[in-house]
């Protein structure tokens, strides 16, 4: 290699750089990115004390990568390049064919101890029945797809363990696993489809000795083709078809309130308007909130039922208020009063705590069960 030809590299290298640079700093900063579904940081404040610490050097850094030009472009050509290479864990993220599914790696076993345990003080401060309902991820339910030695924690163990506090349980693994051969889960989201939550929805139901829904009565309506869940954004995995979203459930005869602001305010059963944003999974009853109540008027005498929830509960619920008079759905990580006290107050018949198993083992809000 000459030395012409050497300084004739660098050189263009150097303006490569320089280029992004100057195209960096004439670029707006954007203050979220919807690829990656998450807020950018921003350009930092230049302090004396942030010199001194290092923090100004480490947000400074953390900006220039989020608010790097392309960014969203490099990031998917990242994982692009990582596949060429044989990867097949991108972010946690298990790149199984043509879908997606999150690694589940072994939990606090305190912390989700814990978590059992206050499902059981609910139980004992409640005149109403508490099921649990743990619902298996994908990584469960479709371990076989995922690649030969992948990680994996067993959550059907943790199942087991459950089942040990006498608490009745809730068969999402058993109605789930019967149809693992079917479109339960998204194939770039973490939760369960339509398809999926109406098995769910009948697997509540026999717990609760009610008779089953049938599929036939439902007509399911494609409301979108362009679904790019939160494991799309995770992993940087972005050349997969893009998912569907049903809706199943007819909103006559139903009404929906949400105490979303504070106050309780007239609602939908499906949130529309989501079906053009990133988040469309949060077209079902509008996402997360408090408190939503779910009503049919068509049982005035039925059975009130309140979901203490995480977001797989959305689409369940429009199942559950089939066969129910209200459907009560609480989010512990915003309603922060007594669970226990809210079922007495509004003449709740059953209890069921309704979660993910990923979410289970991690949330530490579940300590307001106890109240």
């Amino acid at each position: 290699m000459t030395k012409r030809y050497a300084w004739t590299v660098t050189a263009l290298f150097c303006l490569f750089l320089g280029g992004l640079m100057v195209w960096q700093a004439l670029l707006p900063d954007r203050d979220r990115s919807d690829v990656e579904n998450r807020t950018l940081a921003q350009l930092p404040a230049l302090t004396l004390s942030g010199v001194l610490d290092g923090t100004y050097m480490e947000d400074l850094e953390a900006y220039v990568q989020d608010q790097f030009p392309l960014r969203d472009g490099w990031t998917g050509l990242k994982a692009r390049a990582e596949q060429l290479l044989g990867k097949q864990l991108f972010n946690d993220v298990y790149l199984c064919d043509d879908t997606l599914i999150a690694k589940v790696g072994p939990p606090d076993i305190d912390q989700a101890d814990k978590g059992l345990s206050y499902v059981g003080q609910l139980d004992k401060n409640t005149d109403a029945p508490v099921y649990l309902g743990l619902i298996p991820s994908a990584a469960e339910v479709w371990k076989d797809e995922l690649p030969a030695g992948a990680e994996s924690w067993d959550q059907a163990a943790f199942l087991r363990k459950a089942e040990e506090t006498g608490l009745p349980m809730i068969d999402f693994q058993g109605a789930l696993s019967a149809h693992a051969d079917e479109p339960i889960f998204y194939r770039t989201d973490h939760h369960w489809t339509s398809l999926g939550a109406f098995y769910g929805a009948n697997a509540v139901l026999e717990a609760l000795g009610q008779p089953p829904l049938d599929q036939a009565d439902f007509q399911p309506e494609t409301v979108s083709r362009t679904f790019n869940g939160t494991l799309y954004s995770q992993s940087g995995i972005h050349w997969l078809p893009s998912d569907e979203i049903e809706f199943w459930v007819e909103e006559d005869g139903l009404t929906v309130t949400s105490w979303r602001t504070g106050g309780p305010q007239p609602a939908a059963l499906y949130e529309r308007s989501w079906l053009s944003q990133k988040d469309q999974y949060s077209a079902f009853l509008g996402g997360n909130q408090p408190l939503c109540v779910i009503r049919n008027e068509a049982l005035p005498e039925g059975e009130k039922i309140l979901l203490i929830r995480d977001s797989y509960s959305d689409a369940l619920a429009p199942f559950l208020a089939q066969r129910s008079s209200e459907v009560h759905l609480l989010d512990l990580r915003y309603y922060r009063a007594s669970p226990a006290l809210y079922a007495a107050e509004n003449q709740i018949d059953t209890i069921c705590v309704l979660f993910s198993i990923p979410n289970f083992i991690t949330d530490r809000n579940l300590v307001l069960l106890g109240q």
